[in-house]
């Protein structure tokens, strides 16, 4: 717990004093901000459109097990293996024995959270076999050895001078390419290893359980190419996902590319039910769908279960200003932002993670922006409940909320201790709090004081 929580701290430092860091990403946070705007117009009433999509969501996560078997039925009929992992170790299994059987020597990766969640390239490399990915932000981030920075645009902190000095290092292009020369000269190394792959791992933005297929959307292609041109395709995908029906595509594809990029739809939006049919001419020759668990189901039997509506946009690590000011890498997870802070704990961890719940301003910003009404500051505050009623605070945090509470029952006690002596408690004897804020300043008297004293002047 205080490993994580002081790497959290120690980097969010570092970060939010950085502001070449700050300037870069809220730059491009900037840019989304002006096109949202006009995604949202084609909407008659973006607050309906919202509402109904958490309510689809809602009856899809009541209806989970249900939802889940339809899927499973209909995909399974059309010649697609499904299987259910458990955890990380069960999801990575599956894969090994999949790429075994396949004598696979490389794979072709879409940007996935999920893959990420798991560490299957990290897997995979120890298997001997290369795992390429094939978003051009995401083979980016490969490039330089980082994880993704945001669930949406995973390069988001980098400028195009830095991209340009990264391919000149590790490709061996001429410097200071444009960003046109960079995508060509990342599209055509990319295309070779679509031809080369034995098998495409894809995730998924939806589980479509009436009609059993896995609905993706994308704005490259490589999504498309990763599951078409290898002979085995593999799905890995959060139990989470799922919505009831293909007509409910029409109400959540374009919320998604409205919130996740202010666009009215992807330029790519596909819709996979199976492996290549009789008569087909393209497609996998096998497909598999990995449902993963990994803690989702402590989400679900939790307070914080609204969580699993979350269609990762990315809207909330947008609008959040704590995000904004020490960026993705410093939360030490796959999940950043404030949807992170709130899975997080459930998916690894109370205790390890509690931590992220406390990283926020309560602002609210998180739930204004969601698409699908995700009461997220709300959230974060079970979480530190549930923190506190497990026992995962410290018995001095304990202590001086328990102080603190019965000086606040106390009206003369409160007004007994003026100013100074409230100053000196919460910046003097409880030092943490000054660790990482500036000292706290309370008025010399009370509004209970100060409105006796008007009363006694009328």
């Amino acid at each position: 717990m205080k490993e994580t929580a002081a790497g959290f701290i120690a980097k969010s430092t570092i970060k939010a004093g950085d502001k070449e860091h700050r300037r870069k990403i809220n730059f491009n946070i900037n840019r989304y901000n002006a096109a949202v705007p006009l995604g949202k117009k084609q909407f008659s009433n973006v607050m309906l459109a919202r509402e109904r999509a958490k309510n689809v969501k809602w009856r899809a996560i009541e209806t989970l097990d249900q939802q889940l078997e339809e899927f499973e039925r209909t995909i399974t009929a059309r010649g697609a293996k499904v299987i259910w992992a458990l955890d990380t170790g069960e999801a990575l299994a599956a894969i090994g024995k999949i790429c075994d059987e396949k004598a696979c020597k490389t794979v072709v990766k879409s940007k996935s959270m999920v893959t990420e969640e798991i560490h299957l390239n990290q897997f995979l490399e120890k298997r001997g076999i290369e795992s390429v990915e094939t978003d051009l932000g995401e083979y980016i981030q490969q490039l330089d050895g980082e994880p993704p920075y945001h669930i949406i645009t995973p390069a988001m902190h980098k400028n195009k001078e830095d991209i340009a000095r990264l391919f000149a290092d590790k490709l061996g292009v001429p410097q200071g390419l444009t960003p046109e020369e960079l995508t060509k000269v990342a599209r055509q190394n990319l295309r070779d290893k679509f031809v080369q792959a034995e098998i495409g791992v894809t995730g998924a933005n939806f589980i479509v359980a009436d009609v059993g297929g896995i609905a993706l959307t994308e704005n490259e292609g490589n999504a498309r190419l990763s599951c078409a041109w290898p002979k085995t395709h593999i799905v890995i995908v959060g139990l989470e996902k799922v919505i009831p029906s293909m007509q409910d595509l029409a109400l959540f594809w374009p919320l998604l590319s409205t919130y996740g990029t202010g666009q009215k739809v992807t330029v790519y939006n596909s819709l996979v039910t199976g492996p290549r049919q009789p008569g087909e001419t393209d497609g996998p020759e096998e497909m598999y769908v990995i449902l993963l668990d990994n803690g989702r189901t402590n989400l679900l039997q939790a307070p914080t279960r609204e969580a699993l509506y979350c269609i990762r946009c990315g809207a909330c690590l947008n609008a959040c200003p704590v995000y904004k000011n020490i960026g993705g890498h410093a939360y030490e997870t796959t999940y950043s932002g404030p949807i992170g802070k709130v899975i997080t704990p459930h998916l690894r961890g109370m205790k390890e993670y509690k931590h992220l719940s406390y990283a926020s301003s309560l602002c609210g910003n998180c739930t204004e922006v969601c698409p699908v009404r995700i009461n997220l500051h709300e959230l974060l505050m079970e979480n530190r409940h549930e923190a506190v009623v497990t026992g995962e605070s410290s018995l001095s945090e304990r202590i001086a909320w328990k102080m603190w509470r019965q000086a606040s029952l106390n009206r003369k006690m409160m007004n007994l201790a003026n100013g100074n002596i409230k100053n000196k408690v919460v910046n003097t004897i409880f030092k943490g709090w000054k660790q990482h804020r500036d000292e706290l300043h309370f008025s010399q008297k009370t509004f209970n004081e100060m409105w006796a004293e008007k009363k006694k002047s009328l």
